[in-house]
């Protein structure tokens, strides 16, 4: 997907084209994953 919106950001010009190219090359966050270990590791502690 990141090749493809670069050849077409630079075909185009597009814009959106490049936000999803800048988009794709950053590593996912899961917002859900990181409180759940956050939750994890304070039960943890409190045994």
């Amino acid at each position: 997907m990141r090749d493809f919106s670069w050849k077409y950001f630079a075909m185009t010009g597009d814009v959106d084209a490049y936000l999803l190219y800048k988009q794709a090359g950053e590593p996912p966050v899961n917002d859900g994953d990181l409180l759940m270990g956050e939750e994890k590791d304070y039960d943890e502690e409190a045994q």
